[in-house]
């Protein structure tokens, strides 16, 4: 089979860029770069070498010479671009929230619902960076044990909210970073713990399971960290816990509390603190680590994409 044409649009952002690396060391060598008109002709790296912006256009993108897009640019934008890619012919997977919980649209984690990649009708939606790691720890839970409950705060990198969030945090002192989280508020909830909540019981296909999330952003540059408590149905050790997230794929248990810089350029959710809750009815507590760009985001869509060329290969 020959190698897949790749586009990558909003390849000058923070997650851009960690996919075009992934990209070169995993071999594929026939890709292109996207981006808006402010960043068309400037250059970004392939593997030591330079690639072209180009102008990420309704034209560009349904040209039918791409089969496969990697989309990073935000909702707006992948709600304008990602329908003209697919009209060219390419499979879109997108990593912004525009098409995450769209009726027909798959919404995966490939080692918790890979299969779903497979309905796609030429869009897969890429989770949020926080829904990744967490779904990838509940899910073993929820198998062995059923889920009746989870709690969440998590604490969220400066580059989760871009570049220029992390280029203010390099010139301030971390005491000085404005903490105030950059979500829409409707006056109870910010809009990243309603798509927490909401895409987990997606992915893990519990319509009704009863997620409380918090979330705020914290003055680290990379890594989001979670603290999880849940409640299951059935009686659930730490050691069993413990037992079952070590043969959990993507899932490295680590002694104390595994933080961002321990998580950061890695591709594992890094979990510790397996503790029994006390405060629930078989309860447990925990507490994850994961790269947000990695993991969260960019590592996820090429294996989700790496799903669907697979799929491509066998039908071939």
């Amino acid at each position: 089979m020959p190698s897949p044409r790749i586009g990558v649009v909003g390849a000058t952002g923070a997650v851009g860029k960690v996919t075009l690396g992934l990209l070169a060391e995993r071999g594929y060598d026939d890709v292109r770069a996207f981006a808006s008109a402010r960043s068309a002709g400037s250059r970004v790296e392939l593997g030591g070498e330079a690639l072209v912006v180009e102008e990420a256009t309704p034209e560009a993108l349904s040209a039918g010479d791409l089969d496969l897009c990697l989309f990073s640019i935000g909702t707006s934008g992948s709600r304008e671009l990602v329908p003209h890619a697919v009209r060219g012919g390419a499979i879109v997977v997108d990593k912004s929230s525009a098409y995450r919980l769209a009726d027909g649209v798959p919404l995966v984690v490939p080692e918790v619902n890979g299969a779903r990649a497979l309905e796609h009708a030429g869009i897969v939606a890429n989770p949020n960076c926080c829904t990744i790691p967490l779904t990838c720890v509940l899910e073993p839970l929820e198998e062995a044990a059923r889920l009746r409950r989870v709690r969440v705060a998590t604490y969220q990198s400066a580059s989760g909210a871009g570049v220029e969030s992390m280029e203010r945090l390099a010139g301030e002192r971390p005491d000085e970073h404005d903490l105030r989280a950059d979500w829409d508020f409707d006056g109870v909830e910010y809009e990243e713990e309603e798509k927490l909540r909401l895409e987990t019981r997606k992915i893990l296909e519990l319509p009704e399971l009863p997620i409380s999330p918090t979330c705020v952003r914290v003055p680290v540059m990379v890594g989001h960290a979670e603290a999880v408590w849940v409640e299951t149905e059935q009686p659930l050790s730490p050691d069993d816990a413990r037992s079952l997230l070590e043969s959990a794929p993507s899932v490295r248990v680590v002694d104390g509390f595994p933080s961002p810089g321990q998580a950061a350029q890695t591709e594992d959710v890094l979990v510790g603190r397996i503790r029994r809750d006390p405060t629930e009815e078989n309860g447990l507590a925990l507490f994850l680590a994961c790269d947000n760009l990695v993991k969260g985001a960019a590592l996820n869509a090429i294996q989700i994409a790496e799903l669907l060329l697979s799929r491509a290969a066998l039908a071939a």
